[in-house]
């Protein structure tokens, strides 16, 4: 079984390097199910690639992007980052967020992100 804290620190590497679609094609399951807050979860790795898709394709400019902390549990990970983005459909967006990883097998088979939509 791999060492899902060496996991999940090469995926905030990964992302807060602004590659965030080679990270989910590395370490995201086909059944992945991802949740934005309460909002309805999209099932599966098709699915969530074009959501990915299209918010990284949207980004005009990456003004900072870090990880703020890391946790690690059995089979649960947990990340906090903050970024700074100008988007092309939302305009400037700073937010710190947290997001809980659930792994099998060394892939992410479900993810939750909590953060302030205000």
């Amino acid at each position: 079984m791999n060492d899902i804290k060496t996991l999940v620190e090469d995926l905030a590497k990964m992302i807060s390097e602004g590659k965030i679609l080679e990270a989910f094609e590395k370490y995201y399951s086909d059944e992945v199910v991802m949740q934005e807050n309460e909002d309805e979860a999209r099932v599966g790795k098709e699915v969530n690639r074009k959501y990915e898709e299209a918010f990284v394709n949207g980004i005009v400019e990456v003004h900072s992007a870090k990880t703020l902390g890391i946790a690690v549990g059995d089979n649960y990970s947990v990340i906090e980052s903050s970024m700074d983005v100008t988007h092309k459909d939302w305009g400037r967006v700073a937010r710190t967020q947290v997001a809980i990883q659930h792994w099998k097998d060394g892939k992410v088979v479900g993810e939750k992100f909590y953060y302030n939509t205000k």
